[in-house]
């Protein structure tokens, strides 16, 4: 019998942004100024929480995890983008971009878990404010971000990867491609301000951290 044709897939091309070479220096260097503020500015409000005994509770627990996850999330696809840019290269390979992928849809999915996560430490704060400390205590909030890993590891991998590699290369148009980099790569950034930095206990945790 003889053997049908078998193609090895050994790397892929990323089509990136634009292909003009006078604006590779402009995203490069935007790429790296969103990048070196997501990662700056959740790494100190991770230590502010870690160093301030004042805000080990259970929402500055959550927002920690969130910081952390986000520092994860872009820097699962920004420095690959930055390399390609500086050694003016489109190649990603197989093992690359299946890596990529699994801490891509990983640490996004996590994101979303903690935010549900802090929405109930909310509601439970808000709702029920005699009873918040039994109820978050340190035993169930730990609970809580296992459940979300593991939630995350059998949805958002399992089906995820799953359906990515099962489907046919397409090519997406500019305003997908765009709505992509904003959610890889604007809404790490911007999660620090929202969620933390416009909170007084944050801002003198801060304080104290530089002092």
């Amino acid at each position: 019998m003889e053997s049908g044709n078998q193609t090895h897939v050994s790397e892929f091309i990323l089509l990136g942004l634009s292909e003009e070479a006078e604006l590779q220096p402009l995203l490069f260097g935007l790429f790296l100024f969103t990048y070196l503020v997501t990662f700056t500015g959740n790494l100190l409000i991770i230590l502010a929480i870690i160093t301030d005994s004042h805000l080990h509770l259970p929402m500055y627990f959550f927002l920690s995890n969130l910081s952390f996850a986000d520092i994860c999330f872009i820097s699962s696809t920004v420095p690959k983008m930055l390399l390609n840019i500086q050694m003016q290269s489109k190649v990603i390979t197989y093992e690359g971009c299946i890596t990529q992928m699994y801490f891509f849809m990983l640490f996004g999915g996590l994101d979303n878990f903690l935010l549900t996560v802090m929405a109930y430490d909310r509601f439970v704060a808000i709702c029920h404010p005699l009873n918040y400390t039994v109820i978050m205590n340190p035993k169930f909030c730990g609970l809580l971000l296992l459940t979300s890993w593991l939630s995350v590891v059998s949805l958002f991998y399992a089906t995820g990867l799953g359906v990515y590699l099962s489907s046919a290369a397409t090519q997406t148009s500019m305003a997908r491609t765009i709505a992509s980099v904003m959610y890889a790569v604007a809404t790490p950034m911007l999660n620090p301000f929202i969620y933390s930095l416009r909170n007084k206990d944050i801002k003198q945790a801060l304080k104290k951290l530089f002092s």
